[in-house]
């Protein structure tokens, strides 16, 4: 009998020890148009990552514009491998090598969502602030200069909405990059810092 149970719990922590790690995928809804990293083709990380539990959502732009006929698969392409070596932004300041892309999610301008860093991995930011426990969100474009598109916004929502019922975060733990990093960027940008208290409703009404 002491045999069969000693079998019985190797074949249990066995299966416990097989089982696949969780997906940024997971929680969220089937038809929201997403596009995971195998699809994209990332690389691995570059190096280790910073273990986190998420308990906040950050929203960024991307402060620039991507040509609409480049795939966003691409696109991500671009931004992993740019993340992976070091660099001088427009500022001047130099980026460090980061071992994967900064953000977790990456909301292109037709709706679709990318999949990103691992959630269960502190993002990066070029900006001074306590980065654990963040889902960094980034939505594709220069809202300085531009309107999100209402595909972003449609996807956007839904996605933040997702994301509070899955790691259980309250309406009030949205916010801008720039709430989070006061005085050191206008991140998101000016015409999509206003559409935060509408992420923050919806999270609240669906709770």
């Amino acid at each position: 009998m002491r045999i069969a149970l000693l079998a019985l719990a190797l074949a249990l922590t066995s299966c416990a020890g097989s089982q696949p790690a969780p997906s940024n995928r997971d929680g969220l809804p089937s038809d929201l148009p997403y596009l995971s990293r195998a699809e994209w083709g990332a690389a691995e990380p570059a190096g280790p990552m910073r273990p986190q539990t998420p308990d906040k959502i950050t929203v960024h732009h991307t402060a620039d514009t991507h040509p609409a006929d480049r795939p966003n698969g691409e696109k991500l392409r671009r931004l992993q491998a740019f993340s992976q070596r070091p660099d001088t932004l427009d500022t001047g300041h130099v980026k460090p090598t980061w071992p994967d892309v900064p953000y977790h999610y990456y909301v292109a301008a037709d709706g679709e969502v990318v999949e990103g860093r691992d959630v269960r991995f502190e993002g990066e930011s070029n900006t001074a602030y306590p980065l654990a426990g963040h889902l960094q969100v980034v939505v594709e474009g220069n809202f300085e200069e531009t309107e999100p598109t209402a595909a972003q916004m449609r996807s956007l929502t839904r996605l933040v909405v997702a994301l509070a019922q899955r790691w259980d975060i309250p309406a009030d733990a949205l916010a801008g990059h720039g709430d989070r990093a006061p005085g050191q960027t206008v991140c998101p940008g000016a015409s999509l810092i206003p559409r935060l208290p509408e992420l923050r409703q919806a999270i609240a009404e669906a709770r």
